[in-house]
Order: C-alpha cells, then sequence, then structure tokens
C-alpha cells in the first residue's frame, strides 16, 4: 500500500510581506488606524464604566423614592392621628366654654348678689354716717327709686343747717379711677349726673347733695371726686 505524502504550506517571506499589504490595503480602505481602535476601546471601557454608575444612581432613586412613599404613608397616618387630636381638643374646647359661661353666670350672680347686700347695708349705716360727718339729718328712710326712668341706688330726703337738701348717689364695691372702661360705658361720675337731672326735672329748685358708697376708693378716685363735690363714704367709716 502506497502512503500518500501531506504538502506542507509553508510561508515564505514574500508571502508573509503580501498578506500584511493586503491587511493594510484593507485596513486603509476603511480609514481606520491603530489609534481609532485604542480610543474606541477606551471608550466602550468608559461606557461601560458610566452604565455601572447609572446602575447604581438608578437603584438609589429606587430606594430613596421607596423611603419617600414610606414617609408621605406616615406623614399622612399621622395626619389622621392629628385631625382626630384637633376633634377632640374642639369638643373640649366646647364643653370648657360651657364651663366659662356657666361660671360667669354663677360669679356675675355672686357679684349682683353682694352688691345688694352691700346696698341694703348702705342704707342701714349711711345716715348715722352723713350726720356724724357732714351734719346731714335723714328725713325719710333712704330707698332704692325708679325717678325719670333712671334708677336711683341712694335716694332720700334730708336737712342740713335747716335746709332741705335731697340726697342722691350710687353704691360701688370699688372705686378706682384707673378701671378701664369698656367700649361705650360711661364711668361712675357721668352715671351719677345723669341720676341727678332725672331727680332735678321732678324736683326743681332742689339742692342735690352727690353721694358715692363703696368699700374702697383710691386716693386718685377721692381726688376727683373731692374736685366734682362729690361725697365718698367708705365701708370702714361705719
Amino acid at each position: 500500500m502506497q502512503t500518500t505524502k501531506r504538502r506542507e504550506l509553508k510561508i515564505t517571506p514574500t508571502i508573509k510581506k503580501e498578506i500584511v499589504k493586503i491587511i493594510d490595503d484593507r485596513i486603509r480602505e476603511a480609514h481606520v488606524t491603530k489609534e481609532d481602535f485604542s480610543e474606541l476601546k477606551g471608550i466602550v471601557k468608559e461606557l461601560g464604566v458610566r452604565v455601572g454608575e447609572l446602575g447604581v444612581k438608578v437603584g438609589e432613586l429606587a430606594e430613596a423614592q421607596k423611603r419617600t412613599e414610606n414617609r408621605v404613608a406616615e406623614l399622612a397616618e399621622a395626619q389622621k392621628k392629628t385631625e382626630v387630636t384637633v376633634a377632640e381638643l374642639v369638643e373640649e374646647m366646647k364643653v370648657i366654654a360651657r364651663g366659662l359661661d356657666r361660671n360667669r353666670e354663677e360669679v356675675g350672680g355672686l357679684s349682683r348678689s353682694f352688691s345688694y347686700a352691700f346696698e341694703n347695708e348702705t342704707y342701714r349705716m349711711l345716715p348715722a354716717v352723713l350726720k356724724e360727718k357732714y351734719g346731714i339729718e335723714i328725713k325719710e328712710k333712704i330707698i332704692r327709686a325708679d325717678i325719670g326712668g333712671k334708677e336711683i341706688n341712694i335716694f332720700g330726703r334730708a336737712e342740713k343747717e335747716g335746709k332741705g337738701i335731697i340726697i342722691v348717689g350710687e353704691a360701688k364695691l370699688r372705686l378706682d379711677e384707673r378701671r378701664e372702661k369698656k367700649k361705650g360705658e360711661k364711668d361712675i361720675f357721668e352715671e351719677l349726673e345723669e341720676k341727678v337731672k332725672s331727680v332735678l326735672e321732678e324736683y326743681r329748685e332742689s339742692e342735690i347733695i352727690r353721694v358715692l358708697v363703696t368699700h374702697y376708693a383710691t386716693k386718685g378716685f377721692l381726688k376727683k371726686a373731692k374736685e366734682k363735690g362729690i361725697i365718698v363714704i367708705q365701708s370702714f367709716e361705719w
């Protein structure tokens, strides 16, 4: 049997030179250089890095969004609790307001009761003080009267130095010139003068003695009253 020998292909320097020439020709035809390949390789690598970084950022954003959604849910729940709490507080404030209204009514009732009690005490004690300190003798019992549409707290016929006079006055728990007036409210001097005018319309030609009776009067008030010719009597004087 005859053996066939394989023929080996040998690349001679001439053939190698021709191959290199063909490759270079093909590269030049494509206008691509080795530097272009190197630059392209670098760009691809950079893109890979940027894509990786972008993936990390996307992950961070997704996590942040998740945390934000959780926080929004917590705030919504907190708001619901706050709304419930505010509603409860509103109800409590209504209860407190009703309680304050009742307290005001009770305090107002006590104040009126105390004022009436003080006026009654004034009717009993005033005649002696007027006679002892001012030489005024009451001829008719001091009363509360309605004259000319005005309620006169202290009204009485009296005599001084043999001359008939009329006592017109008010009883107040405290007299203080520094007390702030409410809008439209008149001070005690204005109130007293209005009542004096009403009395004079009915008892013409009469001499009026103005009297204010109180538990306590400030020095400033006493000075103003003296300037206006008004007698001020404090409860410690009887």
